[in-house]
């Protein structure tokens, strides 16, 4: 990791638009070229802040080439005294990035004494659209845009997983909306619960084994770490053990919600979100509603009404892909290329 020091503020912060897992982001402008940026602020005197920063780094930086749905960070900066870190990822095992593990593994304060807070300052793209729950809910039903994003999403997925990311975290609130074209251009943000599994042969609980193409297949990776949000998590992963296939099934959730418009209030926000669910008398006495997920944990044996809503217009192609993308065994899914093929099948017929 190269350091080059420069001094701060290089951007002034305009406004809050968000609060994430671990950080408030803002609309920002960079003082020296005038461009509008998004800018995730986040303290390092938290431990978990910092690992799950160094994730989103990690993910952000593995990928060497630019895809046009995932956000694009344009540098990541660690400020203290007055002045500016630019973090690159030249040098993976330099001394910068040891110490930031190791401070935050072990509790303690990030590279500054108590009584002068570091800061790391993630600087992305700017998505004047906000989020996917916005832009869906704030318009009227538009089969073409919702043709528009499940392309946009899949090719998304599919290039995550090409380049070994495994996202763990998909949800409408982590995807967001660029208009700068005319058009709006969905993009994949937020990496801080990601795993990248390049460099490693396929795995099982963090243990490599061997891979005959030498070759790492992301679906072949097993993660342990039960993570996510309720709503749009895989049976298995609610298990603690599963592949990136648990994308696809968040991915279902998402497509299913959006084409049909299907929401929930989320308890503490009180914010209505895109996202589908099962009511509790699936699974269990009472009027709960569940995760899709979590009520297929507890009956696998359980067929998901998809559409749920007689008009939704949700095409015979879009239906069974919906179903295979959720179905209960990950091995009955697509993985991420199989999707994208069969949903460029779906959309645009030959």
């Amino acid at each position: 990791m190269e350091i080059k020091k420069v001094m701060t503020p290089r951007y002034s912060l305009l406004r809050e638009i968000g609060r994430g897992t671990y950080g408030v982001v803002y609309e920002a402008v960079a003082r020296k070229s005038g461009a509008r940026v998004a800018v995730k602020k986040l303290r390092c005197d938290a431990p978990e802040n910092v690992e799950l920063a160094l994730q989103e780094f990690w993910a952000l930086t593995s990928l060497e080439k630019r895809h046009q749905n995932v956000v694009q960070l344009e540098e990541c900066v660690l400020q203290r005294n007055g002045m500016a870190q630019k973090m690159s990822h030249g040098n993976k095992r330099s001394k910068q990035y040891l110490r930031l593990v190791e401070t935050s593994l072990k509790g303690e304060r990030v590279l500054t004494p108590p009584e002068e807070p570091c800061y790391l300052w993630f600087v992305m793209e700017f998505c004047e659209g906000g989020d996917l729950n916005q832009f869906i809910l704030s318009r009227r039903p538009d089969s073409q845009t919702n043709n528009s994003f499940m392309l946009q999403l899949t090719s998304a997925v599919a290039f995550l997983h090409e380049n070994k990311v495994v996202h763990r975290d998909l949800k409408p609130d982590n995807i967001l909306i660029s208009e700068k074209s005319g058009t709006p251009v969905l993009k994949v943000a937020d990496f801080g619960l990601s795993k990248v599994c390049a460099g490693l042969g396929n795995a099982i609980e963090g243990k490599e084994v061997e891979d005959k193409n030498k070759n790492v297949n992301v679906n072949k990776f097993w993660l342990s770490s039960a993570c996510g949000s309720d709503f749009y998590m895989a049976p298995e992963v609610w298990e603690g053990h599963y592949t990136a296939k648990a994308d696809i099934f968040a991915l279902g959730i998402i497509i299913w919600a959006m084409v049909e418009r299907i929401t929930f209030i989320d308890a503490e926000s009180k914010r209505e979100l895109l996202g589908t669910y099962l009511l509790g008398t699936y699974v269990r006495q009472g009027a709960d509603i569940v995760p899709v997920g979590e009520a297929l944990l507890e009956n696998p044996k359980m067929v998901l009404n998809i559409p749920q809503k007689r008009r939704s217009g949700m095409s015979d192609g879009v239906r069974k892909l919906l179903l295979d993308m959720l179905a209960v065994n990950p091995q009955d899914r697509p993985d991420a290329f199989e999707l994208q093929t069969r949903m460029d099948q779906v959309m645009c017929p030959s």
